[in-house]
């Protein structure tokens, strides 16, 4: 029995808490269904301007205890409405039901450790006589919250958890936030503000604008009072956002290639199972998916029937059937894309296997054997549930370059058991992430996590490392005998 689509949301934007509409509006659309699922309000850029300058007005005084009660808060609130969240994340996204619900339990972890954080003192002290040209004094650290505001931009894949994972280290640090979730997804991240105030966070700190470019511009990059922009999604945005946005601080995390290694003493059966999980969960859309294959040509043959077995048993269908394990992509265009890209990929020299069978946005786990490693499909950033097999020589070496020839740079996941195989891809993989025997995406939300070269200016995500990003280091120092 499939799960109930929850009622048509027509929203307005929360400033400071203020609810506010405006006379034209963005559709929002069932990527399974192609109805309308909500409507929300197409920001101007003076719509952002009263964001900004409300959240510049306010300067929040909760202490550690106060900004923890009201994580912690919103972490049982999530927990007591998971099923109310997944039924909205499916909604707009087209995700799985059992995906959605993953998201969900996801973010409470992310409130949760914020709230765990958010009473440490990770401030630090210097002893100043420890040279002859020292003193009898004492430097100490504290962090303190920006000036400004955070302008927070998010993608449409995790309509939930990418959006805590810029809240929650705010919250935690007692910072200002400007949220622009994208306009394909929005409508969570509407409801997540209201859970938010519900549970106690002064509503000056959170204000939520919605809309796209073509109605508010640039203005989240080049608001004067945003002092830091944190930004997930594209390489091609994220450039943008980096010429934009002059004398302020950036976080920006782009996109990933991340391959899964499979070495010749690996275990097929159990490579084979991350790779197919690995490269479909998610419906393939996370930076983190595996996207592509690399496999030792001694063992491809037998690694490429175990992946195809198991990717035949993945059922594809209707997002809201608890039994399915796929649901479709952002929208048909992107379907369309990677077929053909797929289809380009065999035009090459590939072997298809299994899929590329499209219907609407429902793009289907796809199997694809013998791809060039030079190949579009794998070359750049297919974000879908391609499941490609690049067959390399058997020498690390060849592995390691072909590994490293894409312009990305933020994870990976390695199947060997040889302690001289680890070693190496833990000091030459040009990423940002080694998993030995797990898929590139493991982690958890209070790790660090970010990447190199085109994947990210290397500031880490993870609620641990977003709160360094977000605070300013401030040293004092007192006299202190010896």
């Amino acid at each position: 029995m499939n799960i109930q689509s929850p009622a048509v949301r027509h929203e307005q934007m929360r400033i400071a808490g203020s609810f506010v509409d405006t006379d034209e509006h963005v559709e929002v659309f069932n990527p399974y269904t192609n109805r309308v699922v909500g409507t929300v309000p197409a920001a101007r850029p003076e719509h952002v301007r009263s964001a900004f300058a409300r959240a510049a007005a306010f300067k929040p005084k909760l202490t550690r205890y106060e900004r923890q009660r009201i994580l912690l808060r919103t972490a049982e609130i999530l927990a007591g409405r998971k099923e109310e969240f997944a039924r909205l994340i499916t909604a707009e996204s087209g995700l799985c039901w059992k995906d959605s619900l993953y998201e969900a339990g996801r973010a409470y972890d992310v409130y949760s450790f914020a709230g765990q954080l958010a009473i440490k003192d990770d401030g630090e002290t210097f002893s100043c006589d420890i040279s002859p040209q020292g003193k009898a004094r004492k430097i100490f650290t504290t962090r303190t919250p920006l000036l400004g505001a955070i302008s927070a931009i998010t993608p449409f894949n995790h309509p939930l958890n990418m959006v805590s994972h810029k809240i929650a280290p705010a919250i935690a640090t007692n910072n200002r936030v400007v949220l622009k979730p994208t306009e394909l997804t929005p409508l969570t991240a509407l409801a997540l503000a209201d859970v938010l105030y519900e549970a106690g966070l002064p509503p000056e700190m959170l204000s939520v604008v919605t809309g796209n470019p073509h109605s508010m511009g640039d203005a989240m990059i080049t608001d004067p009072d945003a002092d830091l922009v944190t930004f997930t999604g594209s390489v091609r945005v994220g450039k943008h956002i980096a010429n934009k946005a002059g004398y302020k601080r950036l976080v920006l995390e782009l996109g990933g290639n991340d391959p899964l290694i499979v070495m010749e003493d690996a275990d097929l059966d159990k490579a084979a199972e991350l790779a197919v999980t690995g490269a479909t969960k998610n419906s393939g859309q996370r930076c983190t998916a595996v996207k592509r294959i690399l496999c030792v040509e001694a063992v491809a043959d037998d690694f490429a029937a175990l992946v195809l077995k198991k990717a035949r048993k993945l059922k594809c269908g209707d997002p809201m059937d608890p039994t399915v394990d796929v649901g479709t992509v952002i929208h048909e265009g992107a379907a369309k894309e990677f077929e053909r890209r797929v289809n380009a990929a065999v035009a090459d020299g590939a072997e298809l296997l299994h899929g590329n069978d499209r219907n609407g946005a429902l793009y289907p786990p796809t199997v694809v054997d013998r791809i060039p490693y030079t190949s579009e499909l794998v070359m750049q950033e297919t974000f879908g549930p391609v499941i490609p097999i690049i067959r390399v020589p058997n020498d690390i070496d060849s592995v390691i370059r072909i590994s490293n020839a894409t312009a990305l740079g933020l994870s990976s996941g390695v199947c060997t058991n040889r302690l001289d195989y680890i070693t190496r891809f833990v000091n030459e993989l040009d990423v940002g992430t080694v998993n030995v025997w797990e898929v590139p995406g493991y982690r958890i939300e209070m790790s660090p996590f970010g990447g190199i070269k085109d994947s990210g200016l290397g500031y880490k995500e993870g609620v641990q490392e977003a709160i360094k990003s977000f605070t300013n280091v401030k040293t004092y120092s007192l006299p202190w005998p010896a």
